[in-house]
């Protein structure tokens, strides 16, 4: 029995590398965020004497939401690949992120669930700067989606921290 068992587990094991491919696909979805915003960064300097306050704060906002979908995409990337596929061998590398020290799957949810509320926060302002011309069911969509994110990361952050401490009660017990 175990002359099948041993080989069917590192074949489970070994399955965490088709998730490699995922994170080099996400890398190649940063590209075109990066595209994105030196497209629109290139707009806002080139148009900028032609452009409202108002447009140029949109503009603005719209560079930022890139900003903050592409620390998104790093964390998931870097945190994930770290967390589920293999460690990185990044040990006293001059620019590894603090937080990948201290990674794993709890905390790269909240991590995560904190990201979206600031996008959700951008694209909510960019909403309200945009009121007048927004439909009232659209602003009221955006902010239900918005206070679900919050709840939604609250309740993660919650249980992280209920599974933290039961950990460190066990932990406790058996020293």
């Amino acid at each position: 029995m175990n002359q099948i068992i041993k080989p069917m587990e590192f074949f489970i094991f070994w399955s965490r590398w088709l998730q490699a491919p995922l994170y080099l696909g996400l890398i190649i979805a940063q590209g075109v965020y990066v595209y994105q915003f030196m497209h629109e960064l290139a707009i806002l300097v080139t148009k900028a004497g032609n452009l409202s306050e108002n447009e140029v704060m949109l503009i603005v906002l719209g560079l930022i939401d890139v900003v903050m979908i592409a620390n998104l995409l790093i964390m998931v990337i870097i945190g994930g690949y770290e967390t589920f596929v293999s460690r990185l061998d990044l040990e006293g590398h001059p620019d590894q992120p603090e937080w990948l020290s201290h990674v794993n799957a709890g905390v790269l949810k909240v991590k995560l669930a904190v990201a979206l509320i600031s996008i959700s926060s951008i694209h909510l302002l960019r909403t309200f700067i945009n009121a007048p011309q927004t439909e009232d069911r659209v602003i009221i969509a955006q902010i239900a989606i918005h206070v679900s994110f919050l709840i939604s990361a609250i309740a993660i952050a919650y249980t992280d921290k209920l599974m933290m401490q039961s950990l460190a009660l066990s932990h406790a017990g058996k020293h």
